[in-house]
């Protein structure tokens, strides 16, 4: 039972990069583009922007799901998808807001290829300071020009 409960939350996790995708490529920088223009466009509004409330967008599910599924662990699969949900949650954070975007001054050096193309590919991705013409959506998937990059200057 506890293989296929970590196997649901790795799963859910990787599903989430897509979803991720999709709601940054179709949603951010389309009907919502209002909220997601101040992280393309700095404004002088302090530490959090408006693009910040997305979290919510992916956080009320993961939260929903646990409280519904806690009851159970072992047997209700909900609290499994709540928890990769907020596993993902939790990467994304750490990946974007520490690591590329060093809110706060956490690992600000690496050497490592892929981590290098991923701060590459969201450089690539906020050089369009419009909702068009994007490129660049996701966070974990790195196309394989910048990965192909990386690995030839080491």
């Amino acid at each position: 039972m506890w293989v296929r409960n970590i196997i649901i939350l790795l799963t859910t996790a990787a599903f989430m990069e897509f979803v991720a995708w999709f709601t940054h490529k179709y949603i951010m920088h389309g009907l919502l583009w209002f909220l997601h223009r101040d992280h393309h466009i700095k404004t002088s509004k302090g530490f959090l922007e408006d693009n910040d409330f997305f979290f919510l967008l992916f956080a009320i599910p993961g939260i929903v799901l646990i409280y519904y599924g806690v009851d159970n662990p072992a047997h209700d699969i909900r609290l499994w998808i709540g928890l990769g949900i907020t596993l993902y949650g939790f990467l994304y954070f750490t990946v974007h807001d520490i690591f590329i975007h060093q809110r706060f001054k956490w690992l600000t050096r690496s050497n490592n290829s892929y981590l290098k193309a991923i701060r590459k590919a969201h450089k690539v991705h906020h050089k369009h300071l419009g909702k068009e013409d994007g490129e660049c959506f996701g966070m974990l998937v790195v196309p394989k020009k910048y990965l192909s990059e990386q690995k030839k200057t080491k």
